[in-house]
């Protein structure tokens, strides 16, 4: 049997795994991602965050703001008439962007709206209640960042749900502000109040509220690895979206295939930072080495090379596979957040792919689309949860209740089965519950 460790050591920029000589076992380990959320030192440097925020509140707050990110912070809300001078700093390009993609997003998600419904039978009714979260709070990543896109795809579905209240967290630049790409999109998006707070602190100021900040229903948004520590250790006094994980893409490619553009869809991931991971998986040897040749040559030039050279080093690879049908077996296995199809018959590839956060489908879907654009929220599974699952969407913000009404006639007919489902499983109270409601008409 041959084993992962059997796997070549990187070359840069990309190692090269045949699934005919190192089998599809070894392929399937080196695919595989888990997520970095089990870190010792960093879980108890963020209980201690949580823990002070809880106590402490706003004090603690701009402490940790001044020490981490601004040291001339003075204050932790954003007043409104700030986002309304910002539309005149931002350049006509990236507003028009902003206007356009918000537009997109909206359009996607209002069609993943959900109804109540009730099932009305004779003595009896069964349904289901939706009703949106109230107050929901957001993440995202600020100072030397600028994400308003991260913004978009994750306040505009909350929107379209109903949400009535939207809290934005991100941290202040280093001159104390957030800049103003961030104030327009949030109001093109519909935050309710900004704070200038990041990283655990802020994750915990919205569980628990603070003087300032209120409490929420639900955390959304990725961050680092001290953010997604946090979530997981206040799930449960809040709902949390996902633990997100670094970026990833597997580009799946025939010989048809634009080995430029694969070439670029796999650095667009693996430029996010270093722990990113980027898969070319191909039937076709002389594709993927057109497609190394071409990542060479965009690295003289990208201002990302010193984090691409390392994620592609450490994460990289190129696959050859023995067909397209094992292309995508390897690929499900990955189970990965980006997955590109870059085939001739693209669509007819769809029914073979079990596991993807996001599917881009030929030549012309590249992944920038997604990630800004196309309307699907970019926030998507990582570290191979999209095998259980699903990109943030409306019903991220959704909550269901039951509802049940007989009438005496209906209950009558299923008391007997009532009570000898209660008494086989040792409850009595629940047996004489629907036994004393019992007609003998």
């Amino acid at each position: 049997m041959t084993m992962a460790n059997s796997i070549p050591k990187a070359r840069f920029p990309l190692r090269t795994l045949h699934t005919s000589e190192v089998g599809l076992e070894a392929v399937h380990a080196a695919v595989r991602r888990t997520t970095l959320q089990d870190n010792p030192a960093v879980e108890a440097t963020v209980k201690e965050i949580v823990a002070r925020v809880r106590n402490e509140g706003d004090s603690v707050l701009m402490e940790l703001s001044r020490k981490f990110d601004s040291p001339v912070q003075t204050r932790l809300e954003i007043p409104y008439s700030e986002w309304d001078d910002a539309e005149a700093e931002i350049a006509d390009d990236v507003r028009f962007a902003i206007v356009e993609a918000a537009a997109n997003i909206r359009a996607f998600h209002e069609k993943q709206l959900r109804q109540s419904w009730m099932d009305v039978q004779p003595d009896k009714i069964t349904g289901q209640l939706v009703r949106p979260l109230q107050r929901v709070g957001f993440y995202v990543p600020g100072g030397t960042a600028c994400y308003p896109s991260s913004l978009l795809m994750t306040v505009i579905p909350a929107r379209v749900a109903g949400v009535s209240e939207v809290v934005l967290c991100t941290p202040a630049q280093a001159n104390g502000t957030v800049l103003p790409e961030m104030l327009f999109a949030a109001r093109m998006a519909g935050v309710s109040r900004i704070f200038m707070v990041g990283g655990a602190q802020a994750v915990a100021a919205m569980a628990f509220g603070t003087e300032t900040i209120p409490a929420v229903d639900k955390i959304v948004g990725p961050g680092n690895i001290y953010v997604n520590i946090a979530k997981k250790t206040l799930w449960g006094q809040v709902d949390i979206d996902m633990l997100a994980g670094p970026s990833e893409v597997c580009v799946i490619a025939d010989e048809f295939a634009n080995p430029k553009f694969a070439a670029l869809d796999m650095l667009t991931q693996a430029e996010h930072d270093v722990e990113a991971a980027a898969y070319l998986i191909t039937p076709c040897e002389k594709l993927a080495k057109a497609v190394e040749r071409e990542i060479e040559a965009q690295l003289k030039t990208l201002p990302r090379r010193d984090i691409l050279k390392e994620a592609l080093e450490r994460q990289g690879a190129i696959i050859i596979t023995n067909s397209l049908r094992e292309a995508y077996e390897v690929a499900n296995v990955c189970a990965p957040e980006h997955l590109s199809l870059m085939i001739r018959e693209p669509f007819a590839a769809l029914g073979h792919i079990r596991n993807a956060g996001a599917i881009l489908l030929g030549d012309y879907s590249p992944q920038t689309l997604g990630d800004y654009l196309a309307g699907p929220s970019h926030t998507l599974p990582t570290s191979g949860t999209a095998r259980f699952a699903s990109p943030l969407n409306v019903d991220t913000f959704l909550k269901k209740t039951s509802v049940i009404y007989y009438t005496a006639n209906a209950l009558n007919e299923v008391t007997d089965s009532l009570a000898a489902f209660a008494r086989r499983e040792g409850f009595e109270a629940h047996a004489e519950a629907a036994l004393a409601r019992k007609s003998d008409k």
